[in-house]
């Protein structure tokens, strides 16, 4: 086993670095890479100084962990909340909006069309043509006050 280690060289860094990455074609996961990354790393630095090979081992150790974070920034989608901050919550996106009653409010009870949507909705009586603003949401019911 020592004698495998004393052999590391060169060539059998690059060639382990171009072996992980082809698993990395055959098994996606994104991990492969970044070890044949490290190992191709301690392949090229490795023809320029003659390093010994628990220099080496200790240098792909750190390549391959150092990988990690690298790895996590660039693979993690950046969230940016303020793109879409009502996707799935589109009852949200009403609140404080004003709109047109097409029917009036009876009882306490009526329905609002908006956009393609009726509306349940709930607020004081009120007749059809008055505007109203969406002063609470809970879940698929709004309720409205006169605007």
């Amino acid at each position: 086993m020592t004698d495998m280690f004393v052999s590391l060289g060169t060539w059998n860094w690059l060639i382990f670095g171009f072996v992980l990455m082809a698993l990395e074609v055959l098994a996606p996961g994104i991990f492969l890479f970044w070890l044949g990354l490290a190992a191709l790393l301690v392949g090229l630095i490795s023809f320029g100084v003659a390093i010994s090979w628990q220099i080496q081992l200790v240098m792909f150790a750190i390549f391959a962990a150092a990988a990690v974070p690298v790895w996590r920034r660039l693979a993690l989608p950046k969230s940016d909340a303020s793109a879409s901050p009502f996707l799935n919550k589109r009852a949200d996106a009403l609140l404080g909006r004003e709109f047109t009653l097409e029917k009036p409010i009876v009882d306490g009870n009526g329905t609002m069309r908006i956009g393609d949507t009726v509306w349940r909705v709930a607020g004081p009586d009120t007749p059809a043509g008055t505007r109203v603003k969406v002063v609470q949401v809970d879940g698929a019911n709004l309720t409205v006050a006169a605007a």
